[in-house]
């Protein structure tokens, strides 16, 4: 008796309900019930588990760097307030030089655990739809009676490079800053540590519950946060004159780095925006990311509470 071809094979069953159960050929040529495809594998339109054989697309690597850079900036963001120092000392830059090793080696540590592993490539399943990052919300109950249990990563490996990135990131925080911070910062550098520790679990959480919805809103949440940011940075001015403002922006060292820190997360937000869209980036649009930064010091006269009258 002649064997069957696999494509032929492929013909013996039917589609497995829901979005995302699969099959997949076990070892001894007979294919498995209907239930979640093994990790780095996804169902294709057949109910087949097939590898993921993608590379990410450039919104993807910009959607990992958004978390990268999410939590880099918390690290700067914190010992900025511990440090309490109008200007930028050797000791506050020396802790911020830290944030950033620590932050790139969990990030280069993250890509080659990955596979294939010792490489910067990455093997992946492409995100199509929101349903694909929860997948434990389309689990189907066939005839309304036992539930079909076929959680997976869809999106692999985009999900949980993140915790592997914050694992990382907090391992390697707790070896290398406690050292600097003592040598350096002694009595506020020690707050950047805890600070870190409080926020990589909440960033974790809400990772682990909205990763989904941060991937398709990202671009907007930077541009927002970084609009948000620097008028809180003017804002904090004493002197709320235009040519304070100004002058201030160009020739304190400090104000100069958070503005430009402000510009670099705008202009990231509209390329990310752009490439979500589909649009063909254009030099033309970095115009608008000064945008902001002057239209709080062209306007910030007219909400000067000091010239309000109330009648």
């Amino acid at each position: 008796m002649c064997s069957v071809s696999k494509a032929s094979a492929l013909n013996l069953f039917t589609r497995c309900p829901g979005l995302y159960c699969g099959r997949e050929l076990l070892s001894d040529g007979n294919w498995s019930d209907c239930g979640a495809c093994p990790r780095g594998f996804r169902a294709n339109a057949s109910s087949i588990c097939v590898p993921c054989d993608d590379e990410p697309m450039f919104y993807d690597w910009l959607y990992l760097g958004f978390m990268v850079l999410l939590a880099l900036v918390l690290h700067w963001f914190c010992i900025d307030m511990i440090s309490m120092r109008r200007n930028i000392p050797k000791e506050v830059i020396v802790l911020h030089l830290s944030a950033l090793v620590e932050v790139v080696a969990a990030s280069v540590i993250t890509l080659q655990l990955t596979d294939p592993i010792g490489t910067f490539a990455v093997r992946s399943c492409r995100a199509t739809k929101l349903s694909d990052w929860y997948t434990l919300l389309h689990n189907p109950s066939p005839n309304y009676k036992e539930t079909l249990h076929c959680t997976q990563e869809a999106v692999y490996p985009l999900y949980t490079m993140v915790f592997v990135f914050y694992a990382l990131g907090t391992a390697i925080m707790l070896l290398i800053r406690p050292l600097i911070a003592k040598k350096f910062l002694p009595k506020q550098g020690k707050f950047s540590i805890y600070a870190a520790l409080y926020f990589y679990p909440i960033l974790a959480l809400l990772h682990a519950i909205g990763s989904g919805l941060i991937y398709y809103s990202f671009p907007y949440i930077t541009i927002t946060l970084s609009v948000l940011s620097n008028a809180a940075h003017f804002a904090f001015k004493l002197n709320q004159t235009m040519k304070s403002l100004l002058l201030s922006s160009i020739s304190d060292m400090k104000n100069i780095i958070v503005i430009l820190g402000h510009w670099l997360l705008h202009g990231y937000g509209v390329v990310a925006i752009a490439t979500l869209r589909g649009l063909n980036f254009h030099p033309a649009m970095l115009t608008l990311v000064p945008l902001p930064a002057l239209f709080y010091i062209l306007t910030a006269r007219f909400t000067d509470p000091h010239k309000l009258h109330i009648e």
